[in-house]
């Protein structure tokens, strides 16, 4: 295999790896995001990111962006459990996931977030001590450390320059959040929204995580905008 076919065929690794996560991911959004915990609803949601795992370390993907990758997956598994413990194994991953986009983005940026984008993220953190933080029991201060820390991931996000693609991807995970956050702990399983929710939360965060790999895995974005 010559340099050049070499390089057609680990694009054409990624390409797949990516086009296979986009679409197990509406899969997942559509049949199983919406259902209780069960095995097979954790082997299918462990499928997309897991694709992107492989596509992104095919490519030569940034190290930083390959291990957010595999945090989140890890994550990924952990939420598909049932449990507080669970659910505390899933935070940590994710947040470990946003402490390597973070030190990632910040590698790429030139200055500071635009105003308006740094006013409203910092608005909807702060805004979590009243709707969301008296919801959360006992995971009170795991919660707020992981609301700083995807907050600093946006805002290192907003500052990068010419990656307007990662950032759409860094926001679109926070919204994905914003919803989690709103299925996992202010709605009733019976609330006419929670199926909606969930589909719509979960293809926000396949989405996000498609864009942030394009957008910022590379040396220069695979998709400019």
């Amino acid at each position: 295999m010559t340099f050049l076919e070499e390089i057609a065929f680990r694009q054409s690794l990624f390409w797949g790896g990516v086009s296979f996560s986009l679409v197990t991911a509406a899969l997942f959004a559509i049949f199983a995001s919406w259902r209780g915990p069960s095995w097979w609803k954790t082997i299918l949601k462990a499928m997309p990111v897991g694709a992107l795992v492989f596509a992104a370390f095919a490519n030569f993907a940034n190290p930083l962006v390959i291990a957010a990758l595999a945090l989140s997956l890890v994550g990924d598994i952990a939420l598909s459990r049932p449990g507080d413990r669970a659910f505390l194994v899933g935070l940590i991953g994710f947040a470990a996931a946003h402490l390597a986009y973070i030190v990632h983005f910040h590698d790429l940026t030139s200055g500071t977030p635009p105003l308006t984008a740094a006013v409203i993220l910092v608005a909807l953190a702060l805004s979590t001590e009243f709707w969301l933080k008296p919801h959360t029991r006992d995971l009170k201060w795991p919660v707020r450390i992981y609301v700083v820390l995807i907050t600093l991931m946006g805002l290192t996000a907003a500052a990068m320059p010419a990656r307007e693609l990662a950032a759409m991807g860094a926001f679109l995970f926070i919204f994905s959040d914003l919803l989690l956050a709103i299925h996992l702990f202010r709605l009733k399983d019976s609330s006419v929204l929670y199926v909606p929710i969930a589909i719509v939360l979960w293809v926000a965060y396949a989405l996000a995580q498609v864009a942030i790999l394009i957008g910022a895995g590379f040396a220069q974005p695979l998709i400019a905008l």
